[in-house]
């Protein structure tokens, strides 16, 4: 059996790949693995669970809380609400485990079961391959323990999830934005409800897209993956910003007053210089990966501000973050960490946090991201080579050395073999578009010939 947790939980088509007897294995799984751990040493185990709007999510959520509960553990079923959301009642909550069934940005016939350690923290990896292990031993037949009586698991919905959450956004803000007008679209995702309210509550004038959840339309041309329609709104309306959202809202990107896109790039440099100000920014510092855009790394140089970079994936940016103590990182999807107030991305905090930043300036979102300049980024795909080779071929070596010798100080180049297929990703940045299309086209041409 391949590796069935990726960087992110299980996901895959629900009802095909991820099945409810997954669901249900995977959950008792990770009851006995948690319980083998100590975890539940002295008290009767809690887990929270919770959703998205997904309609596979219904059925999933039955098997996840059957599971658990015939495991023995107590369930406090939260029902849709974002997955930083999830992870926080965990950890506020005391439970032992948190559970989150999404697919994030991913389209709707999708979905996924994601674990949270107690504190609301993801999983260590040798514990999710331990619960493989156990889920692959009781599917073909291993017996186990079963409670029985006063034993089983106790399931009972939390319906003051929503609100405690909201409150905490709230508690978390520097100022009210009270005078902003907030276009927010919620890809009719899970944070359909606490966002609108949570920048209500702040004090924003705020108009809806992408807030009708039916359990078919999340991510449906809306959304953080699909602008459009929240930069026409924001033009429309005269709004002062735009804040888009993914399935699972633990990512934002945003949109200015003129309707042009904000990325994770930008917001981060907006966040480093408004938490700097409140000295909040600890040892100066922000984690980003290695795609983040050259204009990025450039504005943190002349603003004093030290750059750490990552593989990339939030779970590398997390995890230097907690090694070292930062308190802001994320990713140019929009994935942001703010560590004192929240243990994974939160885009609903993230938005909040730059709407206030607007607010206490005084200033556009489009003049405070102007504090970096994107600079023109090519990224292309080469399939077909051996990715094993990207750093031992002598002549590829030789074709990035002549194509940073040519880009000099103001470009960059970056090759990446892929993970999961035989094809190596070539991205090329530099101040002019042409020269970035140029040198890109003579690198994939290069990793052809090197590896082809």
């Amino acid at each position: 059996m391949g590796r069935l947790f990726g960087t992110d939980g299980v996901r895959g088509v629900a009802n095909a790949d991820l099945t409810a007897e997954m669901a249900l294995g995977l959950s008792v799984a990770a009851a006995h693995v948690l319980a083998e751990a100590g975890t539940f040493e002295g008290h009767r185990p809690r887990a929270v669970v919770g959703r998205d709007p997904r309609a596979s999510g219904e059925f999933l959520e039955a098997a996840v809380v059957a599971g658990l509960a015939s495991a023995g553990v107590d369930v406090l079923r939260v029902g849709v609400l974002p997955t930083p959301a999830v992870a926080y009642l965990t950890g506020e909550l005391g439970a032992d485990l948190g559970v989150m069934l999404s697919a994030s940005h991913n389209a709707m016939p999708d979905n996924g079961v994601k674990f949270f350690a107690r504190g609301g923290h993801k999983l260590a990896d040798e514990l999710e391959d331990r619960i493989e292990s156990v889920y692959e031993e009781h599917r073909t037949g291993a017996p186990w323990d079963r409670p029985t009586g006063s034993g089983v698991g106790r399931v009972r919905d939390y319906e003051e999830g929503s609100d405690r959450y909201v409150a905490h956004l709230l508690s978390v803000l520097p100022n009210r934005l009270d005078g902003l007008k907030v276009v927010l679209d919620e890809a009719h995702g899970a944070a359909a409800q606490v966002s609108p309210e949570a920048f209500q509550q702040a004090g924003a004038e705020v108009i809806t897209i992408g807030a009708e959840p039916d359990g078919l339309n999340i991510n449906d041309g809306c959304g953080s993956t699909h602008l459009d329609k929240i930069k026409a709104a924001v033009v429309e309306h005269g709004a002062d910003l735009g804040i888009a959202h993914d399935g699972d809202a633990d990512r934002c990107l945003a949109v200015d007053h003129t309707g042009a896109e904000v990325d994770g790039d930008q917001i981060l440099a907006v966040l480093a210089l408004a938490m700097r100000e409140r000295s909040v920014l600890r040892s100066d510092t922000v984690v980003a990966t290695v795609m983040s855009n050259l204009g990025f790394k450039l504005a943190m140089e002349r603003e004093g501000i030290r750059l750490v970079q990552t593989a990339v994936g939030d779970r590398y940016v997390l995890e230097e973050m907690k090694q070292h103590g930062f308190a802001l990182g994320g990713e140019q999807s929009g994935h942001v960490i703010i560590l004192d107030h929240a243990t994974t991305g939160d885009g609903t905090l993230t938005g909040l946090l730059l709407a206030a930043r607007v607010a206490q300036s005084g200033r556009t979102l489009a003049d405070l991201a102007a504090v970096m300049e994107r600079l023109p980024q090519v990224l292309i795909n080469v399939p077909d080579v051996d990715r094993t080779r990207v750093r031992t071929s002598a002549e590829l070596s030789a074709a990035v050395s002549d194509a940073e010798r040519e880009l000099g100080e103001t470009g960059r180049v970056l090759l990446r073999p892929s993970g999961t297929e035989p094809l190596v990703r070539v991205m090329v940045e530099a101040a002019d578009i042409e020269q970035a299309r140029s040198v890109a086209g003579r690198l994939a041409d290069a990793v052809k010939s090197a590896l082809g």
